[in-house]
């Protein structure tokens, strides 16, 4: 079997309502793309039937991979994920599709080689980027969020919390076994780390549609945003071997 070019990585929990519908508009739109792929769903130990329906998607095509996991959090779930992935690059993706599939095309160059980047994240404030349906509130406590990001650990990354990057293959595997948080900080650690290694990092402007029914609730916020002094707290106690790219 021929290894994929890309691996799309999605963390999935109780996302038995949008899972499927999620899977075949990835699936529609790489059947566009003109080298192999893959799609990872790993089920962060859902209640509800998120794992059987990407079961059936997979028999249905065997690009699609089910990983199933204990419940552990998000991070725990995309570290998992990138780890178990076999792409050459391996995309981040929310399992609302928050942005559109189509978008995936603008982390690659133009004639369809590899990113400009090691690391590519999707940005909410790139120059070119859109925000759809987002509430004011919800906004203003992000940009709160990144302010206090880039003030304790990362510098000059305008938005670490859009839900989708582009890893390469070799930053992937240097950077998700080192992960300590498990939570919705994950970001600025990997992202924290990837620095420290030496692997360059650049934002690209997405489209971004606001849903109803995140996962994110006002305990998790408060422990992400904990996490970021716990990510600077790790890097001063030596927590970090961090390997530096070659």
């Amino acid at each position: 079997m021929v290894s994929p070019f890309l691996t799309i990585v999605v963390p999935a929990f109780n996302e038995e309502s949008r899972i499927g519908g999620s899977i075949e508009r990835l699936r529609d739109y790489l059947q566009t793309f003109e080298k192999p792929w893959e799609i990872v769903v790993v089920d962060d130990g859902s209640s509800d039937r998120t794992a059987e329906i990407v079961d059936e998607q997979s028999k249905a095509d065997g690009r699609v991979r089910l990983v199933k996991a204990p419940h552990a959090g998000k991070g725990a779930a995309v570290k998992r994920g990138m780890l178990e992935a076999k792409g050459e690059w391996r995309f981040l993706s929310d399992a609302d599709l928050s942005m559109p599939p189509g978008n995936l095309q603008r982390f690659f160059s133009a004639d369809g080689g590899k990113p400009a980047y090691d690391i590519s994240i999707g940005s909410r404030e790139a120059a070119g980027a859109r925000r759809i349906g987002e509430p004011w509130s919800r906004h203003f406590l992000g940009r709160v969020f990144n302010w206090t990001v880039k003030l304790v650990a990362l510098r000059g990354i305008e938005d670490t919390q859009c839900g989708f990057k582009l890893y390469s293959a070799e930053a992937a595997n240097a950077v998700f076994p080192i992960q300590r948080l498990q939570g919705f900080a994950f970001d600025v650690e990997n992202l924290f780390i990837a620095r420290k290694a030496g692997f360059s990092i650049g934002e690209v402007p997405v489209d971004w549609q606001y849903y109803e029914g995140g996962k994110v609730t006002l305990a998790s916020s408060v422990a992400a945003y904990l996490d970021i002094f716990r990510v600077r707290l790790n890097q001063l106690m030596g927590r970090y071997r961090i390997a530096r790219k070659r």
